[in-house]
């Protein structure tokens, strides 16, 4: 067997823990108290869209089947220096398989949009927030989180499922998430 051969199945073989070693900033972070950490299962989900619906308003039906459509939510918020780095760092690695849409820089608060492109250009199977320097946004004044005020340093959000721009816009707005109201395409 030549030296190439054996490189070539070693690093074959090699490819799956460098993926696992890769972890996910959501499930590094779950458990730390440094973090709000927030997942939000499919069966909520479904659970949310049974809730009693008017059906007869469209904008409530619209929103319900986007709601529908979202098979994951997670979020992390922190305002530890560190782990906002870590953060950023992850962004940037997963990003590359990203398409970014939108970044709003103002005052030292940074926004982007990254998506994964869905069945159409009103759809996409991924949305991801990042909000770096809130703190420099709030100005000191903090947010109370768990009954305490906290300052935040980043914020991020990841949205996957088959999910229509349109209505997500309307969910950041909701959620006071800077910048959402862009996301609208209509």
């Amino acid at each position: 067997m030549s030296k190439r051969l054996i490189v070539f199945v070693m690093a074959i073989m090699l490819v799956p823990l460098t993926g696992m070693a890769q972890k996910n900033i959501f499930e590094k972070y779950s458990d730390s108290p440094d973090v709000t950490y927030v997942n939000i299962k499919p069966k909520m989900f479904q659970m949310i869209a049974k809730v009693g619906v008017d059906t007869s308003d469209p904008e409530a039906k619209a929103f319900m089947d986007m709601v529908k459509s979202i098979t994951s939510f997670r979020t992390i918020v922190t305002d530890n220096k560190s782990i906002s780095a870590d953060i950023s760092k992850w962004v940037k690695s997963h990003s590359s398989s990203l398409e970014e849409l939108m970044e709003v820089k103002d005052d030292g608060t940074e926004v982007k949009f990254y998506v994964k492109e869905g069945k159409d250009e009103d759809h996409v199977k991924e949305l991801l927030i990042f909000v770096n320097g809130v703190d420099k946004a709030m100005k000191g004044k903090g947010v109370e989180i768990n009954g305490e005020t906290r300052n935040i340093e980043t914020v991020v959000v990841s949205f996957t499922g088959d999910i229509d721009l349109n209505e997500i816009s309307k969910l950041t707005e909701k959620m006071n998430i800077p910048a959402g109201e862009h996301l609208n395409k209509k």
